[in-house]
């Protein structure tokens, strides 16, 4: 049989087979962000050591930095410093650096595409667990730990083990309100947040083929909840049309040439993969989540699950969350109040995400008690979000506009729920204290469905709440 994606780019990013089965893998670019890079840093310096491809090293600053602050020195003296620490270490590595005065901050997976760096057939890392979000451009993408982002950066290598292949084909059309946030959300149910555990996922089929790449990124994000260590699709016209003319992107002559390799390197159509599942689109609808992990979802005008009809590896998680969110066995999803609507994150802060969000909204009015956060993903978004006049039509409704950062999904900034709130995000983990406060509440949903929830105070159907016809 052929060779699906995932085996052409390991394959030609491989330096050695190493003796225990593993292999020390080549990786074409290393993004880094102000949390997880100042040990890694630290690691170098203890042994003499510099940096190896510092042309192949990008960084930006997005989990600490303040949505709501524009001048430093910031309030958080620890979001100071590590902001700082970034700025060190790039200068002395001679790292290309976004800092939040270039005007192309922001979220690592949202500036990596926007800037061209993300490309097919790349190998890409990165020290968060997100960073499967490049694969949507049929790049092999995961996250790294500490320890890894010292060994990239002083290589430009890493260890790892090979893994198995399944291709999720989702077939069919989309229903009116039905979002890509929908499709993996769906995927995430019905494969569990371990089904993914030793493979990478490759999308594809109808659905796959026809979202956005805003959408695909979506899609590709979430793949690590679902114990996948990558997500990809395969590269296509949709993929080139975004890439050409960005700035890192290939140029002139050297772009025909590039776009003749990303072809090469998508799956073959006889390519041999190690499990394949298919879903119907007809068969998915909005969907949230109820639980505590993203796998905990149902549709919306579904019921909280009996815990006995569950398979039986899945009730003691089953249970914990009832108990943690406070919601009982059978009782509906929709209509449950909301405190809090936070639209924003790698997941969704992108230009579309915005617009779904602000066309919905547009001259209706954020329910009274109800604090709603509309938080682009990156400068550029903002940028071209204000152009656009989304920002006036998300305050004018009452929402709050920030600046460019990962704001309320990880709340490793001021950005945070305070004691029992329940937050309509459209994030991508709903842990316990994932937003800030150790006992809040995250519901996960797409952008619309985030723009029912503010209007309403409760978690709603965005098809019964808003015009939608396509």
């Amino acid at each position: 049989m052929s060779k699906n994606l995932y085996e052409k780019v390991w394959d030609a990013h491989t330096v050695a087979e190493l003796s225990d089965g593993s292999t020390q893998l080549f990786i074409g670019a290393h993004l880094i962000h102000e949390v997880t890079s100042p040990q890694a840093f630290g690691m170098l310096e203890e042994k003499g050591l510099t940096v190896k491809y510092p042309q192949r090293t990008f960084a930006t600053v997005d989990h600490i930095v303040p949505t709501n602050e524009t001048e430093e020195p910031y309030s958080d003296p620890l979001a100071q410093e590590m902001i700082d620490a970034i700025r060190r270490n790039t200068r002395r590595h001679g790292i290309t650096f976004f800092d939040t005065n270039t005007g192309m901050q922001g979220v690592v997976h949202i500036v990596g595409p926007e800037q061209g760096i993300t490309q097919p057939g790349m190998t890409i890392v990165c020290g968060d667990s997100h960073t499967s979000t490049h694969g949507a451009f049929g790049a092999i993408a995961f996250g790294i730990g500490t320890s890894q982002v010292r060994d990239v950066l002083a290589t430009q290598t890493m260890k790892m083990g090979k893994l198995k292949v399944r291709r999720i084909n989702v077939n069919g059309t989309l229903a009116p309100g039905v979002t890509a946030k929908d499709v993996i959300l769906h995927i995430l149910k019905e494969l569990g947040v371990n089904g993914g555990t030793g493979y990478a996922y490759e999308y594809g089929g109808e659905v796959i083929d026809n979202l956005s790449m805003e959408g695909r990124m979506t899609i590709c994000n979430m793949s690590i909840e679902g114990g996948a260590r990558c997500g990809y699709i395969n590269p296509d016209e949709t993929t080139f049309a975004y890439l050409k003319g960005r700035p890192y992107a290939p140029k002139k002559e050297a772009w025909d040439a590039a776009v003749k390799h990303w072809e090469a390197v998508a799956s073959a159509p006889d390519a041999d993969y190690d499990d394949v599942v298919n879903f119907d689109a007809a068969d998915i609808a909005p969907t949230v989540t109820w639980g505590i992990n993203p796998g905990q979802g149902i549709q919306i005008n579904e019921t909280i699950p009996t815990v006995s009809t569950l398979p039986e590896d899945l009730q003691s998680s089953a249970r914990e969350a009832l108990e943690y969110m406070d919601f009982q066995e059978g009782q509906p999803i929709e209509g449950t109040p909301i405190d809090v609507v936070f639209i924003g994150s790698c997941t969704n802060g992108r230009l579309s995400d915005l617009q779904e969000a602000a066309e919905a909204v547009k001259g209706r009015k954020v329910a009274e008690g109800v604090t709603a956060l509309a938080v682009p993903g990156s400068q550029i978004v903002a940028l071209e979000a204000e152009r656009l006049g989304l920002d006036k039509i998300f305050t004018d409704a009452g929402f709050q506009w920030r600046q460019a950062g990962c704001s309320m999904c990880l709340a490793m900034n001021p950005d945070k729920l305070v004691g029992r709130q329940i937050c309509a995000s459209t994030s991508n983990r709903n842990f316990k204290g994932r937003q800030g406060s150790p006992t809040g509440r995250t519901i996960l949903m797409s952008p619309v469905m985030a723009a029912a929830a503010a209007v309403t105070g409760k978690v709603s159907d965005a098809r019964k709440v808003f015009t939608i016809t396509g």
